[in-house]
């Protein structure tokens, strides 16, 4: 009977290391997932931040680098704890997984609720942006990524075209006679600005708002579903 009971026993500890292990690999494939979707998100997508008032999408991003990174950190760890059936390793292991959970979950949180807010810090701020900042001194990143968004989503101003005609810039020596910047324009050759025309220029319903609107919309629901999603999976 007591030799039974040890077979028995053996038997279930053989079966949840296999399970451990089967578990680990899918949690570290996540965490190889969440890190890609951070590092995505800024390598391309970072050329937009410099018209945003705030940096809660960069810091979404950022966050779900660093939880990815420490999930396949965590994963390695759980590798080596399950093989050498060291109860230590499986301590620091399971700590880990708790604080890799509370991480994803404020990351996948922020991306939400900042996806609430996106509308009316864009309205608010993108009109002032190219009003105020567009090849001012000092604001070189602003005007990079204006002209970067106006190129990407084919639009120009951010409700219309009309909005630069408020804009420092514009109404400068330094534009030249310019009614837009040359990123406007649909084919970009030095001063194309100076003719505002629709078969020139962009003109696109709701301008570049409604266009970035969108765009940071999806990115942000991507990182908050990925980081939730995961989170909830490292709970159960």
């Amino acid at each position: 009977m007591a030799h039974y009971k040890v077979e028995q026993d053996d038997w279930l500890t053989v079966y949840l290391k296999y399970l451990l292990f089967i578990f680990n690999f899918f949690f570290w494939v996540g965490g190889a997932a969440v890190m890609a979707v951070g590092v995505w998100t800024l390598v391309e997508k970072s050329g937009y931040l410099g018209v945003l008032a705030s940096s809660t999408f960069a810091a979404s991003a950022y966050i779900l680098i660093f939880a990815g990174a420490l999930v396949m950190v965590t994963g390695f760890l759980g590798f080596g704890a399950v093989i050498r059936e060291d109860r230590g390793c499986l301590s620091a292991y399971f700590c880990l997984l708790l604080a890799i959970f509370l991480v994803e979950l404020v990351a996948g949180v922020l991306a939400h609720v900042y996806y609430q807010r996106l509308s009316d810090e864009l309205k608010q701020h993108l009109t002032r942006t190219l009003a105020e900042n567009y090849r001012q001194p000092g604001a070189a990143e602003i005007t990079a990524s204006v002209d970067r968004l106006q190129q990407d989503f084919k639009c120009c101003g951010s409700n219309s075209s009309a909005d630069w005609l408020q804009s420092s810039y514009i109404l400068s020596p330094e534009a030249e006679g310019r009614r837009v910047p040359d990123s406007c324009c649909k084919t970009v050759v030095a001063r194309c600005g100076q003719r505002a025309h629709p078969s020139n220029i962009y003109k696109v319903e709701g301008g570049c708002i409604s266009k970035l609107e969108q765009f940071l919309a999806d990115h942000l629901l991507l990182m908050g579903a990925v980081g939730i999603g995961v989170a909830c999976l490292q709970k159960t």
